[in-house]
């Protein structure tokens, strides 16, 4: 992991922003040390407490700015497996904090009226120390919506780990 993550490194000081031929594996950062990532899904009137636990994370051999995902989400107790996808969709890399840009989407099981399709955007940032040679400040956020399959529920989602 340590050689993928200083790899990742090396390609955002490098990079201009753009695509390369290849990224390096960074499937281990969504797995966010196997812990649940915490945050709201909201509607107009309320708010409620939501858990996305992501268990399996790949990278698409096809193409490698995406990742597969799978894992269970929770709300209320309600316990939903889900699969989707990450793509990656800009890089920018600063003098103290680097980021990464994409987006998201996450098919719930359907199990009635109460699962659905989370989508959105997210960005991930840290900071890389050279003397240690490891990311620090790393912070991820899940910024979009959750929509049931019937199309009469919409919520807003944030999401993010708790480093």
């Amino acid at each position: 992991m340590k050689k993928n993550i200083l790899i990742l490194i090396i390609f955002l000081l490098w990079g201009t922003g753009g695509f390369f031929s290849q990224m390096p594996d960074i499937s281990n950062v969504w797995l966010n040390h196997h812990k649940p990532y915490a945050g709201t899904i909201e509607n107009k009137n309320d708010s409620e407490i939501l858990k996305i636990n992501i268990d399996i994370s790949e990278q698409n051999q096809k193409n490698d700015q995406e990742y597969f995902i799978s894992g269970t989400s929770e709300v209320q107790n309600t316990i939903s497996n889900f699969e989707g996808s990450i793509k990656i969709t800009k890089y920018k890399n600063g003098k103290k904090q680097n980021s990464v840009f994409g987006e998201y989407e996450i098919a719930e099981e359907p199990k009635g009226m109460h699962s659905g399709m989370f989508t959105g955007k997210f960005v991930y940032t840290f900071t890389w120390n050279p003397k240690t040679e490891k990311i620090e400040k790393q912070s991820i956020e899940f910024i979009g919506t959750w929509k049931n399959y019937e199309g009469n529920l919409v919520y807003k989602t944030n999401w993010k780990n708790g480093e």
